[in-house]
Order: structure tokens, then C-alpha cells, then sequence
């Protein structure tokens, strides 16, 4: 199967590892996030599918490994509906609560005795939980702030890459989906799929990684800095961006959240480009 969602602890952690590896974000088992797929009208729907830019669409809530291949997809909420009421009813939450996909609880960060949980990362649309990480809020922010708020969206940007992948290369959603709700559903899940069996194969093929050129998704030069992937002349397509939207944080989550952003800037965890870049460019920039 190629949208196989991570069942077992060792699958988890061999994605945690990338993650490090590639996006020097630890204990990270996945990005997440949610895309608007617009759709034509459907007859008699009323406001059902009607969304915040003026159009229809029906939700995409998808999350992705180290290396673009999407993990987990939930697709066919109304466009209507909030963020919040989104993720908050979706399969992934219901999930991520009950711990049905055996995601590790737990292991000491690389080079100290300090214990965090496995996590997703995401953007503000998502709630802050003990295993879903958002970014700190606002601007001008003290500099761990900051560095916590790079090295998260270095891991973030993943799933970014891996939704401008989908409207690159799947000429269907540069335009409404003209299909029922439903057909449009199985189309985006074949899309999926189609997606996660040529990224398997990319770098297995004569052809050299037609399907995912090295130029198409976002790099990093040595210093940090972001080379934009060449999927960002297109934009997005239909995959509207969801908003982003205020949550109330747990007190356990933002002490897990301290404790990426104390290591991030410790002796163990810090990378070496990082303080120069978010000196250089200001928490607005990551």
C-alpha cells in the first residue's frame, strides 16, 4: 500500500530520525497541515461547502514523513467549517487522543537526560498540545522564541512542499474540481496515492526523479537561508490555505514546548548556522 498510515513504534522512530536528520527537529513523527480543494457549487448544498474566500471547497488535512510522502489523509470536511471544528472533528485528532497509531510516548532529546514527548509539527491554525507543536505567537519575539520558531518551520515546511508537489505535478487542482463532493473525495485520495507511490519510486527510476526534481521543493544553503522550490511560481493552485486562529494551550504543552526551545539553543541541540540566520533576518523571517 502507498498511503499506509505508521502503525508500529519502529516505524514512527525511523521517521523521527529523518526528521533530524534532513530538518534538525527531534522527536518529530510528522508535519501537518490543511488545505482548501475548491470545488464547483454543488446543487442545493446552501453554505455547507461556501468558504472564507468566497468559494467551495472541501477540506484536505493531510500530514507527511521527512521526505514528502504523505502519512496520514483526511479528506471531506465542508469548507464552511473553522479550523478549529476541522481538525477537532477530523480522524487525525481522534487519534492523536486515544494514541491508536502507537506514536512512541517519549525519549530523552540527543545529548541530554531531558525527556519530551514524540510530536507533529504544524502551523497557528493548530491547537498547542503535548504532541502537536505550534510556534510562538507574534512578532519581536526573545531570541529562543525565535530559534524555536526556525527550527519548527524548517520541519513544517515539509508538508508546504509536499501540497505544492501535489499542484505541481496534478493538473487537477489548478482549477474547481467540477465532480460531487464524494467523486471529488476519491479523486484527491487517488491524487494521494498516486503522490506517495511516484515519491517512493522518484529516486528509484532511469529518469533521474522526474516526478520530484531537486529544484521543485524548497533547499537550505549553508547559512540557513531558504531557496524557494520552483513550485512556488505557481503558488498553490485550489489548495486555499485554512487561517489561522487563536487556541487555549494546556499548561503540560507549554512546558514541552520550553523544553525544544531551551534545547534548541543549548550546547547539545543548537545547530551551527542557526543564531546568525535569526539575528541576521528577525523572527519574522522563519
Amino acid at each position: 500500500m502507498f498511503l499506509k498510515v505508521p502503525n508500529t513504534e519502529e516505524e514512527w522512530h525511523e521517521i523521527a530520525i529523518e526528521f533530524n536528520d534532513l530538518w534538525n527537529f527531534p522527536n518529530c513523527v510528522s508535519a501537518i497541515d490543511g488545505k482548501h480543494v475548491v470545488i464547483q457549487a454543488p446543487a442545493n448544498s446552501g453554505s455547507e461547502f461556501y468558504n472564507y474566500k468566497g468559494t467551495y471547497s472541501i477540506v484536505l488535512l493531510a500530514a507527511c514523513d521527512a521526505r514528502y510522502r504523505l502519512t496520514m489523509v483526511d479528506v471531506g470536511a465542508f469548507g464552511c467549517e473553522s479550523d478549529g471544528g476541522v481538525f477537532g472533528h477530523s480522524q487525525f485528532d481522534h487519534a492523536l487522543r486515544t494514541n491508536t497509531l502507537h506514536i512512541p510516548e517519549c525519549s530523552n532529546l540527543q545529548g541530554t537526560q531531558c525527556t519530551v514527548p514524540f510530536v507533529l509539527v504544524g502551523d497557528n491554525a493548530f491547537p498547542l498540545r503535548t504532541n502537536l507543536m505550534k510556534p510562538f505567537a507574534g512578532r519581536n519575539l526573545p531570541f529562543k522564541e525565535s530559534v524555536f520558531n526556525y527550527r519548527l518551520s524548517r520541519a513544517r515546511r515539509v508538508i508546504e512542499n509536499a501540497f505544492g508537489i501535489l499542484t505541481t505535478r496534478w493538473r487537477i487542482f489548478r482549477r474547481p474540481i467540477i465532480a460531487k463532493p464524494e467523486n471529488v473525495v476519491l479523486m484527491v485520495k487517488a491524487a494521494c496515492v498516486l503522490h506517495n507511490f511516484l515519491m517512493k519510486t522518484n529516486r528509484q527510476s532511469q529518469c533521474g526523479g522526474m516526478y520530484c526534481a531537486d529544484d521543485l521543493v524548497d533547499t537550505y544553503d549553508v547559512h540557513g537561508n531558504i531557496i524557494p522550490g520552483s513550485w512556488r511560481q505557481e503558488g498553490h493552485g485550489n489548495l486555499l490555505p485554512r487561517t489561522a486562529h487563536s487556541n487555549r494551550s494546556g499548561q503540560k504543552a507549554v512546558e514541552v514546548r520550553q523544553v525544544f526551545a531551551n534545547y534548541f539553543v543549548s550546547a547539545a541541540g543548537k545547530v551551527a548556522w542557526q543564531d546568525s540566520y535569526v539575528l541576521s533576518t528577525g523572527p519574522s523571517a522563519v
